[in-house]
């Protein structure tokens, strides 16, 4: 296995994200993958100091084109987008095959034109939208800031977004 974690989480890579969930499921490195981030020296080097593990920090296209390197890697790294939208991307629209079907989603902040679902999880229409692709897609989507945190699976959820 070469991907043996998938996260949404605003903040990216931080020290909750290595240490606790590191301890749930195996861990050589942490991929990032944020357009925005990617593309921003400042940025790209903070993530990459913040795991004290091997860390990638690519835009899109990056991680599409490096995407069969990593599953054929013997190392095992968390995928972290900063968003539904990039998750979605990579594995509904790129077609990622990552050989795990769990999908977890951490904090996503309280915005405008956000609907709350739990502490620190809050998402929009259009992020709803992308979650609902990634479950049709074959996905299990669970809401955890931390593992025994976890509000529900995405089904719980989906009724408040108009999905039946």
């Amino acid at each position: 296995m070469a991907i043996s974690f998938i996260r949404v989480d605003d903040r990216m890579i931080h020290g909750q994200t290595c240490t606790r969930w590191a301890l749930e499921y195996p861990c050589d490195g942490l991929i990032a993958v944020n357009n925005a981030a990617a593309k921003n020296p400042v940025l790209k080097s903070a993530y990459k100091s913040a795991s004290g593990k091997k860390t990638f920090v690519w835009t899109l296209d990056e991680f599409k084109e490096k995407s069969e390197k990593v599953l054929n890697s013997k190392d095992n790294y968390f995928l972290i987008t900063k968003n539904p939208l990039d998750m979605e991307k990579i594995l509904v629209e790129q077609g990622l095959k990552p050989g795990i079907d769990q999908v977890i989603i951490g904090p996503c902040n309280d915005r405008p034109g956000t609907t709350k679902l739990g502490n620190n999880q809050s998402i929009t229409q259009e992020e709803a939208n992308a979650l609902e692709h990634i479950m049709n897609a074959g996905y299990n989507v669970e809401f955890a800031l931390l593992k025994e945190e976890a509000i529900g699976n995405w089904k719980k959820f989906r009724g408040q977004f108009g999905f039946h």
